[in-house]
């Protein structure tokens, strides 16, 4: 690789570390990617990650939870793949929808131009031409963050048809002399009936990955325990790497301590080196306080998360709700706690009511976002014990929504009332869609068509989320259709329902409490977007801190 110190004196030096894996999907390419980005991030570097996504889908936000996990909401509006979620966890800082590139969204621009005469009457071909626009949007993504380093995600794994231009796309920049570096992760496996280490699907992998015409630098390896040395030097001989190249990843309590494994092997030091940069070590110090801190919590609460994108076939999919989860724990680590999460299915609520008792062995409920019918009534009815037994509650969007719909039911009198989301015949629609919204479902525009993004809230003096948050205006981020309706609103509020945060014309209400209850509170916004590790979102520290009285008591 080139040195750039005389570059930089005349243009920014660019530089793009590639992320690919293989053997299998769900490794951690994300989490990998982000923490090396947290230590460049350490020494001073300007950094930016970008994930690309290998589906027809111009965005995530079509895609039900249960097919891929989470749809992560960026702050300028972006329904995107739950990685930029861990990246924005990890760097502490918001990322744009750019970040995000898909398959769709490459193939719709290329398609676009060329219905524009942009291509000269050229034969539009898949080579070069779709390279072409991957290579073009990660350094519009690199020039406008104005970075010294972009980190580059190729999802799916190696031998994937799907994700083959994207390979081409980064083998295209190295050649043309784009100061690249690339990691590969692999998976060594423990058959149980061996215990033995394997490295042979690495071996395949790597193979795969060299016939694209990519010869990886350095080769991070997903294990149950750390590597030895009979196959960090096994890998060598048959991956074409030095074994000091193989980095060792095996598992962790804690994803946040993979930087430190990182740098215990310096691997970001030997990824400076390979750019011919100087390496001055970064300042990881209040990182790895906040690891140990965690390593030694002692006291345990009980999180019931009532939700229903748990099930896929015979397992269960945590990655559905995987914000929420990372923002429980960054409130409670903060406050030296470990929470212990439970998955409650909400149609189990519907199919047995006295199951809802099970519900006081929990130290908070949380209530998540969600979409349609399966199990609402379960969640209603789980919203209502935890206001009837002083529970703290954490209601989320869709769990705002429904605890309005609750209230209305059993407080207000308010007999049938509902969303119109569910019924569009409730003599209540105390929940009801934006009237701009009512023409773009007529048009059945559902991509990219809700209220999308980070949007400012006004809050209330004197009340319970004024308090958490410490000012007067916030801003968090959206994803729905639907809203308080406007005309239930002093109903609502006549007995006893505080709408603590609202739009600033007053229009939308965005939060609500119920006053003298341990802990009820609600949000139309999705808060867990904004929890960062060693920086929790206010609203889930007040509803740990609550939850964590009650355990006491």
């Amino acid at each position: 690789m080139r040195a750039t110190d005389s570059a930089r004196k005349e243009k920014k030096a660019r530089h793009y570390i590639f992320t690919t894996g293989g053997v299998i999907s769900g490794l951690g390419k994300g989490t990998v990617t982000a923490s090396i980005g947290t230590l460049l991030h350490a020494q001073g570097f300007k950094v930016t990650i970008i994930k690309i996504d290998p589906y027809i889908n111009v965005d995530a936000g079509t895609m039900r939870p249960t097919e891929h996990g989470e749809v992560f909401v960026t702050h300028d509006g972006g329904e995107t793949d739950q990685d930029l979620g861990i990246y924005e966890r990890f760097l502490g800082r918001p990322l744009s929808k750019l970040n995000n590139i898909t398959t769709g969204q490459v193939y719709q621009k290329v398609i676009e131009k060329e219905r524009n005469l942009e291509f000269d009457g050229k034969c539009v071909e898949v080579i070069p031409h779709i390279p072409e626009e991957v290579e073009r949007r990660i350094k519009e993504v690199t020039e406008k963050n104005d970075t010294d380093f972009t980190l580059v995600e190729i999802g799916g794994t190696v031998g994937d048809y799907q994700n083959v231009l994207f390979l081409e796309a980064a083998r295209r920049m190295y050649l043309k002399g784009d100061n690249t570096v690339f990691v590969h992760v692999v998976y060594l496996p423990v058959p149980e009936h061996l215990g033995e280490m394997k490295t042979k699907p690495a071996q395949h992998s790597v193979r795969m990955l060299n016939e694209i015409g990519i010869q990886p630098n350095f080769i991070i390896t997903r294990t149950s325990k750390p590597i030895d040395d009979v196959r960090r030097e096994k890998i060598s001989v048959f991956c074409n790497v030095r074994p000091d190249q193989v980095i060792s990843n095996p598992d962790v309590d804690c994803i946040y301590e993979i930087p430190i494994v990182f740098e215990e092997q310096t691997l970001v030091k030997k990824i400076i080196s390979r750019f011919g940069m100087d390496y001055k070590k970064g300042n990881m110090e209040e990182w790895r306080n906040a690891i140990e801190k965690i390593k030694n919590i002692d006291k345990k609460i009980d999180i019931g998360i009532v939700g229903k994108y748990f099930d896929i076939g015979d397992f269960a999919l945590e990655d559905s709700y995987i914000s929420v989860i990372e923002a429980v724990r960054h409130a409670a680590w903060s406050i030296g706690i470990e929470p212990v999460i439970h998955w409650i299915d909400s149609k189990e609520f519907e199919k047995n009511e006295k199951s809802l008792e099970s519900l006081k062995g929990y130290d908070g409920v949380i209530v998540p976002g969600g979409f349609g019918s399966s199990g609402v009534e379960g969640k209603i009815s789980a919203i209502r014990f935890c206001r009837e037994n002083n529970i703290p509650y954490l209601g989320l969007c869709y769990g705002m929504q429904l605890a309005v719909v609750e209230f209305a039911r059993h407080v207000c009198g308010m007999e049938g009332a509902h969303t119109t989301e569910i019924d569009k015949n409730t003599p209540y629609p105390v929940i009801d869609i934006l009237p701009e919204q009512v023409e773009i479902l007529k048009k059945k525009q559902y991509g990219a068509t809700m209220r999308l993004g980070a949007w400012p809230a006004i809050l209330k003096e004197n009340t319970l989320v004024h308090s958490l948050y410490g000012k007067n205006r916030v801003e968090e981020r959206h994803r729905h259709r639907y809203e308080v309706n406007p005309e239930y609103i002093e109903r609502l509020e006549k007995h006893g329902l505080v709408f603590s945060g609202f739009s600033p014309d007053r229009k939308l209400m965005e939060f609500l409490e119920i006053p003298d209850h341990r802990f009820f509170v609600a949000t139309q916004a999705h808060p867990e977007f904004t929890s960062r590790f060693m920086k929790p979102n206010p609203l889930f520290l007040g509803f740990i801190k609550a939850s964590s009285s009650k355990a006491n008591k």
